[in-house]
């Protein structure tokens, strides 16, 4: 049965439920797609193109989007690229030091988590919809401070204020590490997706592997390798 936006069943009023899900084609991301499929009547994806390095992860994020039917948008915003630094978007090496501050690695791109909310909080806007999903972690995460849940929701709220709405954000990743998130992708029947499709390496190499494709060396393959060597001791 199609769902309309509300209707009435034997007196019983029922509301659909929608949600716009900041979409990289990652393994957060596609588990988090997973997740949302069960809880929300209609999901809606938005994936950025800022320029970063590793650019098959927006044709992996169509093909995956397309596999669970749920539409996708892909906003161009490589302007970005040009007003910071980072190695995900220009030269570099991957595990250096950031340039405009040493405590972080060369990976972090400036505010990109920021920039995501804030895009997918107007797009939620126009399509009348409160609900916002994103993959952030802060529990296995590179360094970087955008993912920590006083970032996103401190931000999201002003946000809100800014825009006199009441959009929630929800981070179902936030609190588990790489192998509870494998664990979860099992659990909403995408962990085949998840290692056959989706794509986190830095260096934008499809190498297979048994926890999914990518060079195997980059910080993001390094943690996504011992996170899948974890959920199968978990799954024993």
């Amino acid at each position: 049965m199609t769902l309309k936006k509300g209707f009435l069943i034997n007196t019983i009023f029922f509301t659909v439920t929608k949600a716009i899900l900041i979409f990289s084609g990652g393994q957060d991301s596609t588990t988090c797609l997973g997740w949302a499929k069960k809880r929300f009547d209609e999901i809606f994806a938005i994936t950025f193109d800022y320029g970063q390095r590793h650019r098959v992860e927006i044709g992996q994020a169509k093909k995956i989007a397309s596999t669970l039917n749920v539409p996708i948008d892909v906003v161009d915003i490589r302007f970005y690229a040009d007003l910071i630094h980072s190695s995900l978007t220009g030269a570099g090496q991957i595990d250096a030091q950031h340039e405009d501050n040493k405590d972080l690695p060369a990976s972090f791109v400036p505010n990109r988590n920021g920039l995501f909310i804030l895009l997918a909080h107007s797009f939620a806007q126009k399509k009348g919809i409160k609900t916002l999903i994103g993959g952030m972690c802060q529990t296995d995460y590179s360094g970087y401070p955008d993912c920590r849940e006083s970032f996103t929701n401190g931000f999201s709220n002003a946000l809100n204020l800014g825009s006199d709405q009441n959009i929630q954000l929800l981070t179902p990743l936030m609190h588990l590490t790489k192998a509870e998130t494998f664990q979860l992708a099992q659990k909403e029947g995408v962990l085949d997706l998840v290692i056959n499709e989706s794509h986190t390496c830095y260096n934008g190499k499809e190498q297979k592997h048994a926890w999914g494709k990518g060079c195997g060396d980059c910080p993001a393959c390094e943690l996504r390798s011992k996170g899948y060597s974890e959920f199968l001791k978990m799954d024993d």
